[in-house]
């Protein structure tokens, strides 16, 4: 017909195809496949399903064209992957043994940390300190805590009983046994007593040394000197009717007496060490006279006649300045009678 249009065929679209979808990407890929495969086989792989991937979805390529690059594709990765070793007799022995074998359970490992060393350590002798010159009562809990067997004993010769550890101290000490069962073995003697030289021997008491006639200061120097704790050490006027004046004032006085006497030794049952006293320029009493000697006293007021501050008044003495109570006929302590009247054995007799 005249007046219709003429048909015409439509021309063919002109939007391009994406560049994974060229040949010239399908291409690349393959020949990505053996580059990538010499680096590392794992990588090969990889690139060989994106190049199969490539050539067969939706790909323009004829069937027998695809599976023609398919196959070039996978010999081209063979040829590059590395031979697989074949396992030795040895190797395959070892591996069925451990096949075989029964799992052992082995301790965790965390990255960065070495694993554990199975070797067990040899026990070694603990290390016990020093406790010489310590309570018992000391020592034995401190060595049980390290885990030592404790034992101990009289260090001395007598070979007494060890009872009440905190009344003994330690004199010497002696590691035994094995690691695995240490002991720690104490000898020991009673806390006032010195240690012996060595175990077994007699226990070494100071002995009291000749302090007669040496002032008070000489004589504590001598008998501290000696061993004998000063604490012990007491002082007591010679004559029976002397004083002594206040600690500290009678340092030059002289030893009359002394108890125990030169030689014997203070032992723990010897609490006191006893020194008796005469002030200067008195003199000791008569040793006949024993602990009753009495210094001269002409009034016989109880006061002797170097400390008398009323030689002539026999009523008035120290303790009483001011004369006696009146019509006291009692004994004031001193020695003398209470009244001006009275008897007085030392006056009237030579008992003292």
């Amino acid at each position: 017909m005249s007046g219709s249009p003429s048909s015409a065929p439509l021309p063919p679209s002109s939007t391009p195809l994406p560049w994974w979808r060229t040949g010239t990407a399908r291409v690349a890929a393959i020949a990505a496949v053996p580059l990538l495969g010499l680096i590392d086989d794992r990588l090969g792989g990889v690139m060989l399903l994106i190049a199969l991937v490539l050539l067969w979805w939706r790909s323009p390529w004829p069937k027998r064209g695809r599976v023609v690059a398919s196959v070039v594709a996978a010999a081209l990765l063979g040829a590059v992957a590395p031979d697989q070793p074949a396992p030795s007799p040895d190797r395959a022995a070892g591996a069925a043994a451990r096949a075989d074998a029964k799992p052992v359970a082995s301790p965790t490992r965390f990255p960065g940390f070495p694993r554990p060393s199975r070797t067990t350590p040899e026990p070694t002798m603990p290390t016990v300190p020093d406790f010489t010159g310590d309570s018992l009562d000391i020592a034995f809990p401190r060595s049980r805590r390290l885990g030592l067997t404790v034992t101990y004993h009289d260090a001395s010769d007598q070979k007494r009983r060890v009872e009440g550890r905190s009344l003994w101290k330690v004199c010497f000490q002696k590691t035994s046994g094995t690691p695995g069962d240490p002991v720690v073995d104490f000898a020991v003697v009673r806390d006032e007593e010195p240690c012996p030289p060595a175990e077994g021997r007699p226990v070494p008491w100071p002995r009291m040394p000749e302090v007669v006639w040496t002032t008070w200061r000489g004589a504590v120097a001598e008998v501290v000197g000696a061993g004998v704790p000063e604490d012990r050490l007491h002082a007591e006027a010679a004559y029976l009717n002397d004083v002594l004046p206040a600690e500290g004032a009678y340092e030059g006085w002289r030893v009359c007496r002394q108890d125990p006497t030169e030689g014997e030794p203070v032992t723990d049952e010897v609490r006191t060490v006893t020194l008796s006293l005469t002030a200067p320029g008195t003199g000791c009493p008569d040793p006949h006279r024993g602990r009753d000697a009495r210094l001269p006293d002409r009034d016989g007021d109880g006061d002797p006649d170097r400390v008398d501050p009323f030689p002539g008044d026999r009523d008035r003495t120290r303790l009483h300045p001011d004369g006696r109570p009146s019509g006291s006929d009692s004994w004031d302590g001193s020695g003398g009678s209470g009244g001006s009247g009275g008897w007085s054995p030392c006056r009237h007799t030579r008992w003292c």
